[in-house]
């Protein structure tokens, strides 16, 4: 007996005595070595799984999603926030010592974004004020978030469904798919095709860099935990991006618990190990605190937090209840998506829509709840959608509106999760039936119907936000009765020019509780063209107009070009004084007071308040 043959014989019989020393599946004679299992970072290598196919999944995910955004790459600036942060705001021009400064210390329009600023600064150093250069890199920041969430989706069902590993090309297409269904789902147009949001795609890659390093340090365990301390440090570059993702420590704490396995279960919640496992948030709690209390402070000094006489406690449990099944409803049905969904200014808690999101809100609970051991996949991705949302869910009301599609950004993440878990559990079953091909067929085409589906909307939504017209437009269309649309889409036509329609608008915001933002823009529109108006005039016109409804409006002077009856009064001396007098006594507002409001609703958050005319700055 050769030495080689004695040597083979003396290693087969340890492994027999002793399998756990030896990896399963390790390398014949004349073959390759092959990956069984994953390794100890999560990240597998299957053994059925090429190796370009490692690199060509995210390559398509990169290509659809930049495919889907195209239309993005046209657009303009519009008036809804961007005109304040770009084209009135020299600020942020450049990184010379001053912009830096200022990015550092501002709290501009209610935010503490400073590395978005410098994002912004960037472009304008590169692009100036052409609107293509803002728009190619929000687009090509969402592109990287896309192919990240690709490896942390592959990470993640990994240890969630282990049946996968051993079928690369399932992991790869369940990854991917989940991977389109984040990016290219039209709830994310808000945040890719408007500027003014590349907080939400600058926060989301730090943010996702976040989880991906994190899971890295759990499993390996590195010698310094340089890859802790790196988590730690990306978690703070998302909160200097934008506030809103204060809500990573629970959401690693939900990860802790599934699919990682370090809390709960045989290990306990209260054990060494668990109390460990709560040691290893404190960095990322305190950087979620202080960021907290810089988000209040931004807010505070914009004066948009709606007070506790506005919007009472029963009314904000309301509002966030139905948030949540709004969301819900959006993510599975994108339809009549608008960039502005105004809250109604009473709130009835037995509203049928209240009612059905109170009931919805529940159920999903109840069914998370009852599936636990089962599913715990589900139980993880709606606590993760909870939290992530908490924020802005009006608990804490900001703003006019009752909803925005950019809160949606991370909150989608644990859903999409869910459609790369179904797509992979329904390609086991395929694999398992009698049936064969034909199945397997099937389900490729249902996701490729879905994934093109989502492009097409998404395509058609992002060519809304071509323009300030093209936005307001839609957002009339899909709420007529908004005073704020119907202010920005006057004021927007009044830029243009198009003086007929302009006055049109801006008589029906005017006919509304919040008649104060469209007055001073009727005024100085109006002014601006050469007419001399009196404002006695136009208030009294508001007030008598606020008893028609707004569908059947009288004519208007700007629009029919008639001058209205000049309003009987006994005459009074020609005095500043005496005319205001004659105002208050006659119960109408005084031009004083009309600014007075005119100044305390522009503080509200998303509310174009316009007193003069808005031109790029020089």
């Amino acid at each position: 007996m050769g030495r080689k043959s004695k040597s083979r014989k003396i290693e087969a019989a340890a492994k027999s005595q002793h399998p756990q020393l030896f990896p399963r599946g390790g390398p014949e004679p004349g073959q390759a070595p092959v990956r069984a299992r994953p390794p100890e970072d999560g990240s597998p290598v299957p053994a059925s799984a090429p190796r370009w196919i490692q690199w060509l999944v995210p390559l398509l995910v990169a290509v659809v999603t930049l495919a889907a955004f195209l239309p993005t790459l046209q657009n303009q600036f519009v008036n809804w926030d961007d005109d304040k942060n770009f084209l009135d705001n020299p600020h942020y021009r450049g990184l010379a010592g001053t912009h830096l400064r200022w990015m550092w210390t501002t709290f501009h329009i209610g935010h503490y974004a400073p590395l978005t600023w410098m994002t912004l600064g960037l472009d304008y150093l590169l692009w100036g004020m052409n609107p293509l250069g803002y728009h190619l890199t929000s687009l090509l920041l969402h592109a990287a978030n896309a192919v990240v969430f690709y490896v942390l989706a592959r990470r993640i069902l990994t240890l969630a469904r282990p049946g996968l590993v051993d079928r690369g090309h399932a992991l790869a297409a369940s990854a991917g798919f989940a991977a389109l269904v984040f990016a290219i789902h039209p709830l994310r147009v808000e945040s890719v095709a408007w500027v003014t949001e590349r907080r939400d795609v600058l926060s989301g890659l730090f943010y996702l860099l976040t989880i991906l390093v994190y899971l890295r340090a759990c499993a390996r365990e590195a010698p310094g935990r340089r890859s802790y301390w790196l988590s730690v440090t990306l978690f703070g570059c998302a909160l200097l991006s934008k506030s809103m993702a204060v809500s990573l420590p629970v959401v690693l704490l939900i990860l802790d618990v599934y699919p990682l396995q370090r809390l709960g279960g045989p290990i306990g919640w209260w054990g060494q190990r668990a109390r460990r496992v709560y040691a290893d948030k404190i960095p990322f709690v305190l950087l979620a605190a202080a960021a907290s209390a810089l988000a209040f402070r931004a807010q505070t000094l914009l004066h948009s937090l709606v007070s506790l006489d506005q919007l009472s406690v029963p009314g904000r449990l309301e509002v966030s209840v139905y948030g949540l099944s709004f969301y819900l409803w959006k993510m599975i049905l994108p339809l009549r998506l608008s960039n502005l969904y105004p809250r109604p200014p009473t709130l009835d808690p037995w509203a049928m829509p209240f009612l059905l999101s109170c009931g919805v809100v529940l159920a999903i609970t109840a069914l998370a709840l009852a599936c636990r051991r089962r599913l715990p996949g589900l139980l993880a991705a709606w606590a993760a959608y909870v939290v992530v949302l908490m924020p802005v869910l009006g608990i804490v009301q900001i703003g006019p509106q009752i909803a925005a599609d950019r809160y949606t950004y991370l909150a989608g993440l644990g859903g999409a999760l869910l459609a790369g878990a179904g797509l992979g559990a329904c390609w086991r079953t395929v694999a398992s039936s009698t049936t064969g091909t034909p199945t397997a067929v099937g389900l490729a085409g249902t996701a490729t119907a879905i994934v093109l589906a989502l492009g097409v909307l998404t395509w058609d939504q992002a060519q809304v936000w071509h323009d300030s017209e093209r936005l307001w437009t839609h957002a009339l269309a899909i709420d007529p009765s908004s005073a704020v649309v119907q202010n920005n889409l006057g004021y927007a036509l009044d830029l243009q020019g198009k003086l007929a329609p302009r006055g049109h608008h801006l008589r029906l915001a005017i006919c509304s509780p919040l008649a104060a933002l469209a007055l001073p823009a009727l005024f100085f529109s109006r002014k601006e063209r050469g007419s001399r108006p009196s404002r006695r005039m136009l208030f009294t016109e508001s007030l008598r107009a606020a008893n028609v409804d707004y569908r059947k409006p009288r004519p208007f002077s700007t629009a029919s070009g008639t001058r209205p009856s000049k309003p009987t009064r006994r005459p009074v001396k020609n005095t500043r004084r005496q005319r205001g007098g004659d105002l208050q006594r006659e119960g109408l507002p005084t031009s004083q007071n009309i600014f007075e409001r005119k100044r305390a609703m522009s503080r509200v958050r998303g509310t174009q308040v316009v007193a003069t005319s808005a031109r790029p700055a020089k």
